[in-house]
């Protein structure tokens, strides 16, 4: 890359292995989620992961084990372990903070037809 070329507003490319396809149950309409008291934090917010919700459901909602729920969704314990750990730590940050809690892939959003969600 040349010293004058920006890398601003570009990701950084996936190291390690390609994520392999993850199995997720359903497709919820509801897909974003914000505190209406805070409108001075607008913009403010954290994504989660359809897989990271999954887990969320399979663990916290249904009360599978760690083992049972990666299994459903075809990845290693461990993978399922440290996945649900960051989706924790981004919900506690979007409670804490006051910011909103968006779910990537928003199929509303995507179209075009979610009301809080511009693009």
């Amino acid at each position: 890359m040349a010293a004058d070329e920006t890398t601003e507003g570009t990701e950084c490319p996936r190291r390690g292995r390609p994520r392999l396809r993850r199995t997720i149950a359903g497709n919820p309409e509801s897909r974003c989620y914000k505190p209406c008291c805070c409108p001075e934090l607008e913009g403010q917010g954290i994504s989660l992961q359809p897989d990271e919700i999954e887990l969320i459901r399979l663990i916290d909602l249904e009360g599978l084990e760690q083992e049972e729920a990666a299994e459903k969704l075809g990845v290693s314990r461990k993978t399922a372990w440290r996945d649900l750990h960051e989706a924790r730590r981004k919900i506690a940050d979007a409670l804490v903070n006051g910011k909103g809690i968006e779910m990537a892939g928003c199929t509303k959003a995507a179209e075009g037809r979610c009301p809080k969600c511009p693009r």
